[in-house]
């Protein structure tokens, strides 16, 4: 280790202070990211394009952070966490400027894949560095904190962002998302430059058959497949914007508590004990969808969908880490968000295909099906143990 190193503290407090620096980036980076998520296709639809564009730029923004999540734990290994990181924060935040001077479709996709790749490179290592940095009997639980964290810019920045296009513009709403993001670099300083992993172990892919780590990746994909449904169609298939507003707010603000209190309780009952009622919850929190004609399944689904949508997001990647090496955590890490986002898309364009030739209601039974099968090797695995 050379002298400009930041070792890792692993004596001190759960939230000490390279924990506190990461959190407070973690903010940086998901604000700017989710000021615009919603900005970016009003912004497009606004200027001519609104027929094809805004899906594109969402798709292209996670199809983008897939693809990249499979690099990152190769970065890690050659560049560290300070660098990776910093990296993220730049590719997140200074490509928004870029969309002060055009609304041209094509360079909006691309600007939207550019923050795609720093998306992946936040949350990859951002994971990957609370798993070395808590105590292992305490992991859950700073995940859990973790989990908190990141689902505040979800809550404030969606709304927010919407609301300030009708305030200052959008021009000063792409300036805000900049530094919001490149402001949070002045962090990275305290963020340490080395990681625990080997570089036998960084292919993301690589070595699963055995590891444990697939069944926890796969369930949790199922669960993101209907987070993605709920968020691209509750709105589009309820009709009511305000309705389905509130809706998305009862999901977005349960699913942090959630993952907090999963983390508390699956460090003392362990995870594997807990994720098949967090499957349950949001099987039936998908069902409730399927009544689209009636505000309070709607409201009540997506506040169970929101819980059980919270807890499994702790519990799989909880799980996950428990069963790999510290060696493995950076492609613990990837293989977590790859469920993560890979999931999601698949479930907005998996639904979207099937809406082709059906109703909404079929299309959401549909989708909580898929989540109740995952329930099945969550409860033989605890049976299992």
């Amino acid at each position: 280790m050379t002298t400009c190193d930041v070792p890792i503290e692993r004596a001190a407090p759960l939230i000490g202070g390279q924990f506190t620096r990461l959190l407070v980036m973690v903010l940086g980076s998901g604000l700017s990211m989710y000021l615009l998520t919603s900005v970016v296709p009003l912004y497009l639809a606004a200027h001519g394009s609104g027929g094809i564009g805004p899906g594109l730029a969402t798709g292209a923004m996670m199809l983008s952070a897939v693809a990249v999540e499979l690099l990152v734990p190769r970065m890690l290994a050659h560049w560290g966490y300070r660098v990776v990181l910093a990296l993220g924060l730049v590719l997140m935040g200074a490509p928004a400027l870029v969309l002060l001077t055009t609304s041209s479709l094509p360079v909006v996709v691309l600007v939207c894949v550019v923050r795609g790749a720093g998306l992946a490179i936040n949350v990859v290592a951002a994971v990957a560095l609370i798993a070395e940095l808590a105590p292992a009997h305490r992991r859950g639980e700073a995940l859990g904190v973790y989990g908190v964290v990141v689902g505040v810019p979800a809550v404030v920045g969606l709304p927010l962002g919407v609301y300030l296009t009708n305030v200052i513009g959008f021009n000063a709403l792409f300036a805000i998302a900049a530094v919001v993001a490149l402001a949070s670099l002045t962090l990275t300083t305290g963020i340490p430059s080395h990681t625990s992993t080997e570089e036998t172990h960084i292919k993301v892919l690589g070595g699963l058959r055995g590891s444990g780590l697939l069944m926890p990746a796969l369930v949790f994909a199922a669960v993101t497949l209907a987070a993605g449904v709920s968020i691209t169609f509750l709105p589009l298939a309820v009709g009511n914007h305000s309705l389905a507003a509130t809706a998305l707010l009862l999901q977005a603000v349960t699913a942090p508590g959630a993952r907090w209190l999963a983390g508390r309780y699956s460090d003392r009952l362990g995870p594997a004990r807990l994720l098949p009622v967090a499957l349950t919850l949001s099987a039936l929190g998908a069902a409730g969808f399927i009544l689209i004609s009636h505000p309070l399944a709607i409201l009540t689904g997506a506040t169970l969908f929101g819980l059980g949508f919270g807890a499994a997001q702790n519990l799989t990647l909880t799980l996950m880490y428990n069963r790999a090496p510290t060696s493995r955590y950076n492609q613990v890490s990837a293989l977590w968000n790859l469920a993560y986002d890979g999931g999601w898309a698949l479930g907005a364009l998996a639904f979207g295909a099937v809406l082709a030739g059906t109703t909404y209601p079929v299309a959401f039974a549909l989708t909580a099906a898929v989540v109740a099968v995952a329930i099945i090797p969550t409860v033989v695995a605890k049976n299992t143990q």
